[in-house]
């Protein structure tokens, strides 16, 4: 009976350990502002397809996103950001979610 525990719990660890390893990481300049803006950025892109959790660091500005890499892409994760109404990298933000965006949250030189 140990034997059969033993090979379940091993064969638990090993296949949670493979489904971590499947995962991707990116890391995207953003223009947030504030605490708004992490709650708000965190929130949506949690509701991405294949995004398994989101970090926005607000000191230097920057969003750490763990994804599945066969459900999304670094492009899509990008899209998405750009659709609450923030900057990924070089992408600029939708400009319709950035007129809808708290004035808190919007850049000070922000041209769209």
């Amino acid at each position: 009976m140990k034997n059969w525990s033993f090979l379940l719990l091993f064969l638990v660890v090993a296949y949670f350990s493979a489904a971590q390893s499947d995962l991707a990481s990116i890391t995207i300049k953003t223009s947030s502002q504030c605490e708004m803006c992490k709650k708000r950025i965190e929130k949506g892109m949690r509701l991405q397809k294949g995004v398994k959790s989101a970090e926005l660091n607000l000191e230097n500005h920057t969003l750490t996103v763990v994804y599945n890499p066969r459900k999304s892409t670094p492009q899509k994760i990008k899209v998405a950001l750009t659709k609450i109404g923030y900057d990924a990298d070089d992408m600029l933000a939708d400009p319709k979610a950035y007129n809808r965006l708290p004035d808190c949250c919007k850049k000070n030189n922000h041209k769209q």
